[in-house]
């Protein structure tokens, strides 16, 4: 089914002026349960930001709290300076549009976007004019008169969307909006929705567990890990500058190898690195001066890895040619695993032998608690 868009309520004379959000030591309780632990957060004016996380990491209860759709247990959420906390979702000038939530089937295409306006008490001409510029932004306008079983998947989402553009509210929230789409249309979404935001010059919030979708939409994202913000910065931000081991992991695809090892000489600006089973690794700094406290785990991307003479030995276990790249996954002599992401279409199969260098300057270090031990 796809996504769609459920009315918070009407919110007569919703203002179209961008949102500043602000959330202070934000805290939800479920009994004696803690599910976000005093969240901390700015939204600028006309932002996109991406909560992501894994499953159960609180980010669609933290949208729904700022929805008003869950209750906050301490803290405080405002909006554009205004204390939120005990206002009604009808009052909060928000829109949102969720992973599942049907389109009106008996109604035609026109009739959905103007249902929420008309029950609001706009009058005809207001409305139409509202419907007819929701419609050009997201090209439907060819299908106004359609009902929703007559409609694609991506052109449903689009009319959801454009039942939260219709109102005019001063944020936008996403809850996993294209998650029930295929590959191929969510890649297209991905690029309409970031073509939106830019059109409409808008502060969305957008929830998603796909980390490609943030990295390739978000002004700014953050991550979420049981219930507690990670990190936040910019997509280039967290992939060049991880503030710890599950940022890292997570942040990139494929994911971040992580290699344990013993840190045999330290200074101010270098370390050198023991892997465990053989071999070293020179890694400049500034280090922290943690690092001493072993052991420590050496990251590296897939593909900032290349195959050179001299590196580590490497057993080519599984190869995958996309084309573009090519993906190899092995097993280094000390037995620890190992993929890399090669430029262009690589000429190695399993079974084969190769050498693997890991350049010093890609490398990232972290202490035994997964911190990051590279100061910024």
């Amino acid at each position: 089914m796809a996504a769609g868009f459920r009315r918070l309520g009407d919110g007569v004379g919703m203002s179209s002026t961008m949102a500043e959000l602000t959330l202070r030591g934000l805290v939800k309780n479920y009994g004696p349960t803690r599910i976000i632990h005093g969240v901390d957060l700015d939204i600028k004016h006309g932002e996109f930001v991406v909560f992501v996380g894994p499953s159960g990491c609180g980010k669609s209860t933290l949208l729904r709290m700022i929805a008003g759709l869950e209750e906050i247990s301490s803290g405080e959420l405002r909006i554009d300076g205004v204390r939120m906390n005990e206002v009604a979702p009808a009052k909060r000038a928000i829109a949102m549009v969720f992973q599942s939530y049907a389109l009106y089937p008996h109604m035609t295409v026109y009739k959905n976007l103007s249902f929420g306006l008309e029950t609001a008490g706009f009058n005809k001409a207001a409305i139409d004019e509202r419907v007819q510029r929701a419609a050009r932004k997201l090209q439907i306008t060819d299908y106004l008169d359609r009902k929703p079983k007559a409609l694609s998947g991506g052109q449903r989402q689009r009319v959801a969307i454009g039942r939260a553009i219709v109102r005019e509210p001063k944020l936008f929230l996403f809850d996993e909006p294209l998650s029930n789409l295929d590959a191929e249309l969510r890649v297209q979404m991905r690029v309409e929705l970031s073509k939106l935001h830019a059109d409409l010059a808008a502060t969305m919030i957008y929830v998603t567990h796909d980390q490609v979708e943030a990295m390739t939409m978000a002004d700014r994202i953050v991550v979420l890990r049981a219930g507690r913000i990670e990190q936040a910065g910019t997509p280039l931000e967290l992939y060049n500058r991880p503030a710890n081991q599950f940022v890292a992991g997570f942040i990139g695809s494929p994911k971040m190898n992580f290699l344990t090892a013993a840190a045999s000489t330290v200074s101010d600006s270098m370390v050198r690195l023991k892997l465990q089973g053989g071999g070293e690794v020179s890694i400049a700094g500034p280090i922290a001066a943690t690092t001493a406290s072993p052991p420590v785990t050496l990251g590296i991307r897939p593909e900032h890895i290349d195959i050179a003479d001299g590196g580590f030995p490497m057993a080519v276990n599984l190869t995958e040619q996309l084309g573009g790249n090519t993906v190899i996954y092995g097993t280094l002599a000390n037995g620890q695993a190992l993929v890399a992401q090669l430029s262009g279409q690589a000429r190695i199969s399993r079974g084969d032998k190769v050498a693997v260098r890991l350049p010093a300057d890609k490398c990232h270090l972290f202490d035994a608690e997964g911190r990051s031990l590279l100061q910024q």
